[in-house]
């Protein structure tokens, strides 16, 4: 009778505990990527085959994943797959908690936090590169025209590449002498506006095969020697011409035969992506300004007298970074010329398993990328990126973490949890899993499980408590046998 009492002590003692476990994921269905508590009984000590009640042998954390909703909110992020999101309190900065709720926020300092103003841990972008003109380190207002902007995601690192310049519009003018590559203002405006679209289009391959070898391109280089154009250019009917690609370059006679030459090298020259010098000697030497490119230079001659194309370095596209730069410089030197200034940013992550963790710094201007800092955020695949205008920097990355026991994570509040003693080490999970911006994950807690779960422990609360009862009965019925 002692016994049966005890018994039905330890399970109002248990099932007290499983309603707890139970209204606590009911309560939490939807906290934002709450794990569900899974409690678990085992019997007590038993004695002379008699057991001695109930006790609740785990509560663990269920971490299965919880359904995905979009939110369409740029610091919204989920994760799908295994994996934590490191936090650190700024109360105890010298321990790190897990989370999985990624309704994050921009803290007053630029940094990425929780609700609760928690520091979200991840790695920063650094300026790993900067192409200028002058020694101009940010995109300030007098850079107008937008460039190009491309991001890059390799096996070794993750980029982000923006360029822009002043306005070379405004500032193009004729320079030149003629016959050395004199070139008019719509010439070098043609120029430069081929030049972009070639870098952009390198951009391009470069993102689609960012491992590629680092190849440079190679501008082609084409010669004509003109050897008799000193006794065949003599009067107004005679000319020179030649094919560049589909374009028919002719020029007739006019003044004197150095003079009709220069003027033939200009038109070359004033052809888009191409420059022509001319020599004494009649040597026609064509370069592509555009890296990469086949010009075709054919049909080149005097009158009806034909003359061989002599290619002196051929056009090689390359591949990687330095065809990129190859197109870059080509494109920088074209703006200069026309008197305005080029600056090209290249922001940088590395992408490796080594955990290098740090606080997320949003702003721009903390970044050194733009005097303004009212760049809006996006976060893809876990990659941070801020658009300011046409262009879009590569800002931070968010990194995950597990452990091979994730069950053995405690659970401390506020979306939380800290490691034990059993956890083990943190390692990289960006592997594991895929990280989605826009969405949240939701809570995993199974309303209709759990709410017959709280009817059953209910039933075995009650039980338990009859059971207690029963044994008083039982027991005052044997008390009153001994009076």
């Amino acid at each position: 009778m002692i016994s049966g009492l005890w018994n039905g002590i330890s399970g109002l003692n248990t099932f007290e505990k499983a309603l707890s476990v139970q209204s606590n994921n009911v309560s939490n269905s939807n906290t934002i990527a709450h794990k569900s508590d899974v409690i678990s009984f085992e019997d007590m000590m038993y004695q002379s085959r008699y057991g001695k009640g109930v006790s609740v042998q785990s509560v663990e954390k269920n971490f299965e994943q919880g359904s995905i909703k979009i939110t369409n909110n740029s610091l919204d992020v989920a994760i799908e797959g295994d994996g934590f999101f490191v936090v650190s309190d700024p109360s105890n900065p010298d321990n790190n908690y897990y989370t999985r709720a990624g309704n994050f926020k921009i803290g007053t300092d630029g940094t990425l936090q929780t609700t609760e103003s928690n520091k979200i841990l991840g790695s920063s972008s650094t300026i790993s590169n900067i192409v200028s003109s002058d020694g101009t380190t940010e995109f300030n207002s007098n850079y107008t025209k937008n460039i190009g902007s491309q991001l890059i995601s390799g096996n070794t690192s993750y980029l982000s590449i923006n360029a822009k310049s002043t306005d070379y519009t405004q500032s193009a003018v004729e320079s030149g002498v003629s016959g050395s590559g004199l070139l008019t203002a719509s010439g070098k405006i043609s120029n430069i506006n081929a030049l972009i679209t070639d870098y952009n289009k390198k951009l391009d391959i470069f993102s689609s095969s960012p491992d590629s070898p680092s190849v440079a391109s190679t501008s082609q280089v084409s010669q004509v020697n003109f050897s008799n154009f000193a006794t065949e250019l003599q009067d107004d009917g005679s000319y020179i011409e030649l094919y560049a690609g589909s374009n028919l370059v002719r020029q007739y006679f006019d003044t004197d035969v150095q003079t009709t030459m220069n003027k033939f090298a200009d038109k070359v020259s004033n052809l888009e992506g191409l420059s022509g010098t001319v020599d004494s000697n009649g040597l026609l030497t064509i370069t592509n300004l555009i890296p990469g490119d086949d010009a075709r230079i054919t049909g080149p001659s005097i009158n009806d007298n034909g003359y061989s194309v002599n290619e002196i370095t051929s056009a090689v596209v390359g591949s990687g970074q330095a065809m990129v730069n190859s197109s870059r410089d080509a494109l920088k030197t074209a703006l200069e010329s026309a008197d305005a200034k080029f600056l090209e940013m290249t922001n940088k992550i590395e992408n490796n398993d080594t955990l290098t963790l740090g606080q997320l710094q949003l702003k721009l201007d903390n970044l050194n990328i733009s005097e303004d800092s009212s760049g809006t955020l996006s976060i893809e695949n876990g990659l941070i990126y801020s658009k300011d205008g046409d262009n879009t920097f590569l800002v931070g990355k968010l990194e995950t973490v597990n452990t091979y026991n994730p069950e053995s994570l405690m659970a401390v509040g506020n979306n939380l949890y800290a490691t034990t003693s059993e956890t083990g080490e943190m390692k990289n999970a960006d592997n594991i899993n895929k990280v989605t911006g826009g969405a949240l994950e939701l809570s995993n807690t199974s309303l209709s499980d759990d709410l017959v779960d709280l009817m059953v422990y209910q039933r075995a609360y009650e039980a338990s408590s009859k059971s207690i009862t029963t044994s008083d009965e039982f027991l005052q019925t044997a008390i009153q046998l001994k009076k």
